[in-house]
């Protein structure tokens, strides 16, 4: 392909990107469709683009794709939010995450595959996309806590779609299904990673205001992020795992209070700032656009056998999903929340990510595995954007799922949320509070400000009362002073 070309249309793809994401936002239409679409154009429809004219630097593209949205992500996780709702979270994230493994796999066997093969493809496709759900779920009119369990659902679902599928690929080259290798593994896996992120996130807490004073430091924190994802693999760890983890502990860095952590980092802990999470979010756009038109172009519509996976799996999730959002749906949520829950079956990055891994590590079904994969991707993507617009203007819709799902879905013109509209002006209470809780380490930045503001006013008050009442005896001393003369003049009249 022409050089000049192949910028002009790198530019143009990434203007596009953004008319994508606007057209979301107004048609509530997700742009990760789009960007598919145009992955499939130029690759499987018009044949401009092979996936293996990327050769090695598609593997490496996958890495650093990986590396990044698990870091980014981390960072929309608070502690304080999974404590209050971690037993709603818990129970909707494990029962969907391992029903629809089985689901996944019991359609896999059926495609002739192998039990490990079914299970890690099960495991691949087990978990929602963040990419899509958390973006969808800010703008729907639902309730907070349901809210919260989505977002949360679809940020720990990445974590047990890559500790099982890495397990289960762990076992395919071992030869044989060995549960307690595999349980070991997990949280070995798991827990000596986890302490390397977390350990990393307290030394790079303690550094960070120094490194903020070298010229052109902004891209150090993903630089770390890289480091400590080799070096985890490097000792057999999970890189990726070890990546969230860094991510949640610098987005809830200040939270820590043990004494001996405090001393480690040499004092309170340092959140990353409004200008880093910008950029952070500026990589994640950028390395999402490139992604989602790389998996468009990786689909091969000449594997009849993988779309026809593909689409089966797609409608036996969702109407697993029907039954898991009727039975196991936070005690708050209401028929219409149930009816949102139900819906939220698209897959995304981090299944497309480690669709690759079996291909790459060269296992038995790996293709098959990848090629099915990216069809569920863009056919759970495909099908919630059209029942999103469905359920927003047909009723008969609405009143099918209220038959399903039990109760009754309120009539409402929109199922989405606008604030001045429907929910009041809320910057009545709060102008600078924003129409839901935003659960980023920006938002979380914007909410420590706004504390922070609200302790200063309050400490201004309380000065000015302070010297008002210590100065209260000098007042009234002086307005007796300023009155004695007067007293005088009229004594000696």
């Amino acid at each position: 392909m022409n050089v000049d070309l192949t910028l002009v249309f790198l530019g143009l793809l990434v203007f596009s990107a953004h008319l994508f994401f606007s057209v979301y936002n107004r048609k509530k239409i997700p742009d990760v469709l789009f960007l598919i679409i145009v992955g499939l154009l130029l690759g499987p429809v018009f044949k401009l683009v092979n996936v293996d004219s990327f050769g090695v630097s598609g593997p490496v593209f996958v890495a650093i794709t990986l590396v990044v949205i698990l870091f980014e992500g981390g960072t929309s996780l608070s502690i304080n939010v999974m404590r209050s709702s971690w037993k709603s979270t818990m129970s909707l994230t494990m029962i969907c995450f391992f029903i629809s493994m089985l689901l996944v796999a019991g359609v896999g066997m059926i495609f002739d595959m192998s039990l490990l093969s079914s299970l890690t493809l099960g495991a691949i496709l087990g978990g929602t996309s963040s990419a899509v759900v958390i973006p969808l779920v800010k703008i729907l009119d639902i309730g907070e806590e349901s809210r919260t369990v989505l977002v949360l659902e679809s940020a720990a679902t990445d974590v047990l779609c890559i500790v099982f599928t890495l397990a289960f690929m762990h076992a395919m080259q071992m030869g044989s299904l060995n549960v307690g290798a595999i349980v070991g593994n997990i949280l070995s896996s798991f827990v000596l990673a986890g302490l390397l992120g977390f350990a990393a996130a307290l030394v790079w807490s303690r550094i960070i205001t120094q490194i903020r004073k070298l010229q052109n430091s902004i891209f150090t924190t993903p630089a770390f992020v890289f480091v400590i994802y080799g070096i985890a693999n490097l000792l057999g760890y999970s890189g990726a795992i070890a990546a969230l983890v860094f991510g949640i502990t610098m987005a809830n860095i200040t939270t820590i209070k043990n004494k001996f952590l405090l001393k480690v980092m040499g004092g309170q802990g340092h959140l990353l700032n409004r200008t880093e999470m910008i950029f952070f979010g500026e990589i994640v756009f950028l390395l999402k656009t490139f992604f989602f038109v790389y998996i468009g172009i990786s689909i091969k519509f000449s594997d009849m056998r993988s779309i026809l996976a593909g689409l089966m799996i797609t409608f036996i999730l969702f109407f697993g999903r029907i039954v898991i959002a009727r039975f196991f749906s936070p005690k708050s949520a209401n028929s219409f929340d149930k009816m949102i829950i139900s819906l939220m079956i698209p897959k995304g990055l981090a299944a497309a990510v480690l669709a690759g891994m079996p291909l790459a590590a060269g296992l038995p079904g790996g293709e098959f595995i990848q090629n099915v994969t990216y069809s569920v991707v863009l056919f759970s993507i495909t099908w919630v954007s059209v029942l999103i617009l469905l359920v927003d203007k047909s009723r008969f819709v609405r009143h099918a799922f209220e038959k399903v799902l039990g109760g009754k879905v309120d009539s409402v013109d929109s199922i989405f949320m606008h604030d001045v509209e429907r929910n009041g002006d809320l910057s009545v209470v709060d102008k600078d509070a924003p129409a839901y809780e935003d659960r980023t380490a920006y938002g979380f930045l914007q909410e420590q400000e706004r504390e922070q503001r609200r302790e200063k006013e309050e400490a201004k008050e309380e000065f000015v009362e302070a010297v008002m009442e210590y100065h209260q005896d000098e007042v009234e001393a002086a307005k007796s002073s300023a009155d004695s003369p007067s007293e005088k003049d009229s004594k000696s009249h």
